[in-house]
C-alpha cells in the first residue's frame, strides 16, 4: 500500500475521530442542557404512551410543542442506559459525526478526497453545529436528515436512480416529525436540482419526484395520521396549539407564525431584526457566517466555474443541491418575521460546508488565478470583525487572522501561474517543482487561516455547559436574544436541587441559570404573566426540602404536583423523577387543561401540589398577545382562592387535597 493511498484511507476515519472527540468532551458539563425536553426524554423512558405522542410528562397531559421524531432518539438511550446528561447528549453528539461523515461523502462523489476533508472539517467547527450537537434541541436530528437527503438526490442525479430519490422523500419526510416545516424549506432547491439537470427524459424525472413526493408524504404523515385516529380523550393535548390540533402546530405556531409573526400561542414576534444582513448581526454572526462570505462568492462563480460542463454534470449538481438550500433556507431565516433564535442557523450548515469544499476543489483543478485570493481575503476580513466583536476574547487573534489572510492572498495569484502550467519540458518542469510546492503551502495556509476563527469558537463552545431554551455558541459578543435577553452558556451557580451521584433525590444534573437570561421566577406570585424570561425558557433548581415534599405520598397520585409553564414543569419533575402537569404547555398559554378539567382532576385527587413558581403577579398567565388562552390565569387565581399557600424552599405551594 503506497503512501497516499493509506493517508487517503485513513484521513476521514481521522477527522470524524477528532469530531467526535469535539462533541463529546465534556458533554457532561450541561446537565439536563434543555430541561424542556429532557423531561420530555424522561417522560418517553418510563411509558411508551408518552414516548409516542412526544409528552411532557409520563402521565400525559400535554406534549411538548414539536413532533416527536427528535426525542426518540433519546428516549431509546435512557431506557437503555438510565436517565443521565450522557444518555441524553451522547446520541446527539453521534448525530452530529454522522452528519460530518454524510457531508465528506457527498462531496467525495464528485471530488477529491481533500475536498470532502475540507468540507466535513468546516460542517465539524461551524460553532452553531457544535453547539447543537451537544445540546438536546431537535436541530441534530433534522440536519442529519436533511444532509442524508442531500446525499441522495446527489446520489439519484447521477444515473437517474428512482431508489435514491424515493430514500430522499423518506429523509424529508422523518425529518418533518423532528422540526415540522422547516425541513421542507430544502425542497425547493433539491427538486430543482433533479428536474432540470438527471440524466433521463423529462417526464421521467416527473413521474420519479412524484414517487418521491408520495413517499415524503407518507413518511412525515403516518403519525399524523395516527394522532387524528386517536380520540382526543385518550392522548395527551398537543401543545403549541389553541385546539388540540397537531395540524394548527404545524400550520400555526411553527408555520405561518414564524414567517408572519402572527401571534399563535402569546408570545408573538420576539426579534425585531429581520433583513438581508440578519445572518452577519451580533446575535447569529459568529453562530454561522464565518465561511458564509466565501459560500457566496463560490456560488456565484458556480457558472464560470462550470463553463462548458454538461446539462447532467455532477459538479454543477452539486453546486445545486448545496445553493439551493442555502439561498431558500437562508433568505427564510433572515427574513422571518416570528420567533426567531440564532441557533436556527445550525441547518445551513451542511450546505456551507459543501459549497466551500466542493468550491475549493473547482479552484484547484482550473487554476483559477484570483477568485482564491478574493476568497481568502474577504474570510480573513470577516474573521476579523466576527472575532474582535467581542474586544476581551483574545484579542490578539483577530488581528494575526487578518494579517496571515490577507498575506496569503496576496501571493495565490503568483503561485497559480506557474501551477498551471502542465505540459512544461521536463527540465523546465523539474525546475518548477519547487515553487509548485510553495504554493500548495500557500494554499494549505489560506484554508488553515480560514478554518482558525470558528475553530476557536468551537473549542470555547465544547468547553463551556450550555443550559436553557435559547443556546449560544462562542463567547459573548454582547448581542442579546429575542426578546432582549442573552442565553445558553450555564453560570457556574451553585444549584440548589439535587445533583447526579450525589445520592440526592432524583439524580438530576446542575442546572444552571443561562447567561444573562434575567430573574429566575422562583417568586410565589399566581396567575400572571411571566415574571421575566429567566421563569418562562429556564427551569428552577428546587430545594431538597421541597423535592422530598412533591415525593411524599406521590404513589396514590396521576401528578405529583402542577404547575404553569412546561420549564418550571421539567424543573420539579427531573428533580423528583415523577410526573408534573405543565399548565397551559410552554408558554403558559394553552388551553390545556382547561378551568373545568383542573377542577375534576382535583376532586378525583390526581394532582397533589401545586407549585406557584415562575409567574409574576397581575394580568394574565403568559398570554402577550391576543393568541393565548387565559386558562392558566384562571386556574392558577381559583388554586388562589381555594387552597392554603405555604412556603417551601422559597417557593409557594399548595396542597391541593386540602382546602
Amino acid at each position: 500500500m503506497t503512501t497516499t493511498h493509506a493517508r487517503t484511507r485513513w484521513a476521514p476515519a481521522g477527522l470524524l475521530a477528532a469530531t467526535a472527540a469535539l462533541y463529546l468532551w465534556g458533554l457532561g458539563s450541561s446537565g439536563w442542557a434543555n430541561s424542556f425536553y429532557s423531561a420530555a426524554v424522561q417522560a418517553g423512558s418510563q411509558s411508551w404512551k408518552a414516548f409516542f405522542f412526544g409528552s411532557s410528562d409520563a402521565a400525559n397531559a400535554i406534549t411538548v410543542d414539536k413532533t416527536p421524531a427528535s426525542l426518540w432518539p433519546m428516549e431509546l438511550s435512557a431506557r437503555l442506559f438510565g436517565l443521565n446528561s450522557w444518555s441524553i447528549l451522547v446520541p446527539q453528539a453521534l448525530m452530529g459525526v454522522a452528519t460530518v461523515a454524510v457531508v465528506y461523502a457527498t462531496v467525495r462523489r464528485r471530488f477529491p478526497v481533500w475536498a470532502g476533508l475540507l468540507a466535513g472539517a468546516v460542517m465539524a467547527l461551524t460553532p452553531v453545529a457544535v453547539l447543537m450537537f451537544r445540546f438536546n434541541n431537535p436541530d441534530a436530528l433534522l440536519v442529519l436528515l436533511l444532509t442524508l437527503a442531500a446525499y441522495c438526490v446527489v446520489r439519484a442525479q447521477e444515473r437517474a436512480v428512482t431508489r435514491w430519490l424515493v430514500l430522499a422523500g423518506v429523509c424529508l419526510g422523518f425529518a418533518f416529525l423532528a422540526k415540522m416545516l422547516q425541513a421542507f424549506l430544502v425542497l425547493p432547491g433539491f427538486a430543482l436540482v433533479y428536474v432540470m439537470m438527471a440524466p433521463t427524459k423529462v417526464w421521467r424525472r416527473v413521474r420519479q419526484l412524484a414517487l418521491a413526493g408520495v413517499a415524503m408524504v407518507v413518511s412525515a404523515g403516518w403519525w399524523l395520521l395516527a394522532v387524528a385516529l386517536v380520540p382526543a380523550s385518550e392522548r395527551p393535548y398537543i401543545g403549541g396549539s389553541q385546539t388540540n390540533s397537531v395540524l394548527e402546530l404545524a400550520l400555526g405556531y411553527n408555520g405561518i407564525g414564524r414567517l408572519n409573526g402572527a401571534d399563535y400561542g402569546g408570545l408573538g414576534n420576539l426579534n425585531q431584526e429581520a433583513g438581508p444582513l440578519r445572518l452577519f448581526d451580533t446575535e447569529a454572526g459568529g453562530q454561522i457566517s464565518w465561511l458564509l462570505p466565501a459560500a457566496l462568492i463560490l456560488l456565484a462563480a458556480a457558472p464560470w466555474l462550470t463553463r462548458g460542463a454538461s446539462r447532467t454534470d455532477s459538479a454543477r449538481a452539486q453546486f445545486g443541491v448545496w445553493g439551493g438550500w442555502l439561498a431558500v433556507t437562508g433568505l427564510v431565516f433572515s427574513l422571518m418575521q416570528g420567533i426567531f433564535h440564532a441557533y436556527y442557523t445550525v441547518a445551513l450548515a451542511p450546505a456551507i460546508a459543501g459549497l466551500v469544499g466542493a468550491g475549493a476543489a473547482l479552484l484547484w483543478e482550473r487554476r483559477e488565478p484570483f477568485l482564491p485570493a478574493a476568497v481568502t481575503g474577504v474570510t480573513a476580513l470577516w474573521s476579523y470583525v466576527l472575532l474582535t466583536r467581542d474586544g476581551d476574547w483574545n484579542p490578539w487573534l483577530g488581528p494575526a487572522v487578518l494579517v496571515a489572510g490577507l498575506g496569503l492572498a496576496v501571493a495565490l495569484p503568483a503561485g497559480s501561474r506557474f501551477t498551471a502550467r502542465r505540459q512544461a519540458p521536463d527540465r523546465e518542469a523539474k525546475a518548477l517543482e519547487p515553487v509548485r510546492r510553495w504554493w500548495g503551502a500557500v494554499v494549505a495556509g489560506a484554508i488553515a487561516v480560514s478554518l482558525v476563527g470558528p475553530a476557536a469558537y468551537a473549542v470555547d463552545t465544547a468547553a463551556s455547559p450550555h443550559t436553557g431554551a435559547i443556546p449560544t455558541a462562542g463567547p459573548s459578543t454582547g448581542g442579546l436574544g429575542p426578546g432582549g435577553f442573552r442565553g445558553g452558556r450555564a453560570l457556574g451557580m451553585s444549584p440548589t436541587g439535587p445533583q447526579p451521584g450525589t445520592g440526592r433525590p432524583g439524580g438530576a444534573p446542575p442546572q444552571g441559570m443561562g447567561r444573562g437570561a434575567g430573574r429566575d421566577g422562583m417568586g410565589g406570585g399566581m396567575g400572571g404573566r411571566a415574571g421575566g424570561m429567566g421563569g418562562l425558557l429556564n427551569a428552577p433548581a428546587p430545594s431538597a426540602e421541597l423535592t422530598t415534599l412533591l415525593k411524599s405520598g406521590a404513589a396514590a397520585y396521576t401528578w405529583a404536583a402542577a404547575t404553569v409553564g412546561s420549564n418550571n414543569a421539567a424543573g420539579y419533575q427531573l428533580a423528583t423523577g415523577l410526573p408534573v402537569m405543565a399548565v397551559g404547555g410552554f408558554n403558559g398559554t394553552d388551553p390545556a387543561p382547561t378551568l373545568a378539567r383542573f377542577q375534576r382532576y382535583v376532586a378525583e385527587k390526581k394532582i397533589h401540589y401545586f407549585v406557584g413558581s415562575g409567574m409574576g403577579t397581575g394580568g394574565r398567565a403568559g398570554a402577550s398577545g391576543s393568541g393565548g388562552s387565559d386558562e392558566a390565569a384562571r386556574i392558577g387565581a381559583w388554586v388562589q382562592e381555594t387552597f392554603t399557600a405555604t412556603t417551601v424552599g422559597g417557593v409557594t405551594v399548595f396542597d391541593l387535597t386540602a382546602r
